[in-house]
């Protein structure tokens, strides 16, 4: 559940955006977006962690395409610093995203003395060096 604590920090990062890139008061479409997005990627985040919702992170994925999409095409080119991030932690959701729940846990057929059935040469040597 590694990456779903990545994604918390992004969602952090994202909600402190507006501040540190200092978004204009009368802006307030990039306020909203930036906040509103960084508490659904949270919340999807947090709710991964609950059994019944372990697959919300994926909408984490449908966020990360509107930041992606709104930090492009939502200003003039060049694109200022702050729609540059929105653009980069997009990004960053879509890889993190799409990591499964349980991706730092083996695989079952390498848990506890069971072996592939495939590789009968390599059980051999495995268990001679145990």
């Amino acid at each position: 559940m590694w990456s779903r604590v990545v994604e918390v920090m992004l969602g952090v990062w994202l909600a402190l955006s507006p501040f540190i890139f200092r978004h204009p008061g009368s802006e307030q479409g990039l306020w909203l977006n930036d906040l509103l997005c960084a508490l659904a990627v949270i919340t999807a985040a947090t709710l991964s962690f609950w059994r019944p919702t372990g697959y919300a992170h994926l909408l984490q994925l449908v966020i990360a395409v509107w930041l992606i999409g709104f930090g492009y095409f939502a200003a003039p080119h060049p694109t200022p610093a702050a729609l540059q991030n929105n653009i980069i932690v997009g990004l960053m959701l879509l890889m993190f995203g799409i990591i499964p729940n349980d991706a730092s846990h083996p695989p079952e057929a390498w848990r506890g003395d069971r072996m592939p059935e495939t590789d009968n040469d390599n059980r051999a040597t495995l268990n001679s060096n145990a």
